[in-house]
């Protein structure tokens, strides 16, 4: 009767996740992409060294707003508050929108108003989040937070203040929730799964999570378990190098059979929050010429056929990615799913696992082991 009792009280949850418009379109919807590129120099690299957000990068935007990106639905409060978030690998923290927010970006998306809820708890603490493409500051407070069927009470999340720039306005997202470890949390806010796990509120300390292809429906965040439906081919364990983003140790990456970086071994990050494969600006040259792009990453699409596929050598097994799946065509042009990032020198090099590489596996993100999962897709 316990062990019935305990099986009750404990979830898998699967949050759908739904894939919208890259932000390409949506600029060039409104006749604003041509302002936006000039306003809006980009880094990557600001996500994971918070030292370089100030910082500007020559990399082109062109390839990052060629893809869609994939968002849930979570709620905040009593009564619920809905909003939708980017269930993101690469940060830690849980933050939306709040009506002490004035930016254009805030008043473009749904905001959260904690008088409106019986639940909620202030604080007197600030947060302040730099990412590849923008940044939030704000106020932190506790309320109950839903995901799919998981009731987490309790929860620390951001209220954004302040959302500069035009980035985040034009998102098809309200906010995000930070799915890493709590080493990388700004001001030391619990992670949402982190809570999940404190509160017995998953059957196993682990998530997984599912990518669907071009416009494909079924992408999901499967919390406290593993649906054995996408592991027919097995799963390959790796060993987390760093318990702070989801880092592994990568041996090498090949295009073909011929290695082309990391010949003396780097770190990468498996990150749902980033779009395509981020590499160091050096590799990146050496990738375009073995694949024959031009200095921008595009390529004629009638040579999509006939190039081999890219491997990522992890734990001594090589993980492929097709050219089907690294290569985006847009408006009869296409172009290399990579983008650059330079990292600081002491950090080594520094590769970037996006959901170009996450679409052909089915990924899991086992925190009772410290490890990453990937079984390859049909």
């Amino acid at each position: 009767m316990k062990l019935l009792l305990l099986l009750g009280l404990v979830a898998l949850a699967q949050c759908h996740l739904s894939k919208l418009k890259s932000l390409r379109q949506r600029l060039e919807e409104h006749g604003l992409l041509e302002h936006f590129l000039k306003q809006h120099p980009y880094n990557r690299a600001s996500k994971y060294f918070p030292v370089f957000a100030g910082t500007t990068s020559s990399e082109p935007l062109q390839n990052y707003m060629n893809v869609s990106m994939y968002y849930g639905t979570i709620s905040i409060g009593t009564p619920a508050q809905e909003f939708t978030v980017i269930f993101d690998t690469g940060s830690s923290n849980l933050w939306v929108p709040s009506v002490y927010c004035s930016s254009p970006a805030c008043k473009n998306h749904k905001r959260f108003n904690p008088s409106e809820s019986s639940t909620y708890v202030s604080t007197n603490d600030s947060v302040s989040i730099f990412y590849g493409t923008g940044s939030m500051t704000g106020i932190l407070g506790y309320d109950t937070v839903t995901v799919s069927n998981i009731q987490v009470t309790n929860q620390i999340f951001g209220l954004a203040e302040t959302e500069p720039g035009t980035t985040f306005y034009y998102s098809p997202f309200d906010g995000i929730l930070g799915l890493a470890f709590p080493s990388i949390a700004s001001s030391g806010a619990t992670p949402v799964f982190d809570n999940m796990m404190n509160q017995d509120l998953v059957a196993r300390d682990l998530f997984s999570v599912y990518l669907s292809k071009d416009d494909q429906s079924g992408s999901f965040v499967l919390f406290g378990g593993i649906d054995s439906a996408y592991t027919t081919k097995g799963i390959t364990w790796i060993p987390l190098s760093a318990e702070t983003y989801w880092q592994i140790t990568m041996e090498r990456v090949f295009v073909g059979e011929k290695a082309v970086a990391c010949y003396f071994s780097c770190q990468a990050i498996v990150d749902t929050g980033t779009s395509l494969l981020a590499v160091p600006t050096t590799a990146l040259k050496r990738i375009y010429n073995a694949l024959g792009a031009d200095s921008d990453g595009e390529i004629s699409c009638n040579d999509v056929s006939r190039l081999p596929d890219v491997a990522f050598k992890i734990n001594g097994k090589k993980f492929t990615v097709p050219a089907t799946a690294y290569v985006i065509e847009s408006d009869g042009f296409c172009s290399l799913g990579f983008e650059g990032m330079d990292t600081p020198t002491e950090s080594g090099e520094l590769w970037i696992l996006g959901d170009v590489f996450i679409r052909e596996y089915y990924v899991i993100f086992d925190r009772a082991n410290n490890k990453v999962g990937l079984s390859p897709l049909a």
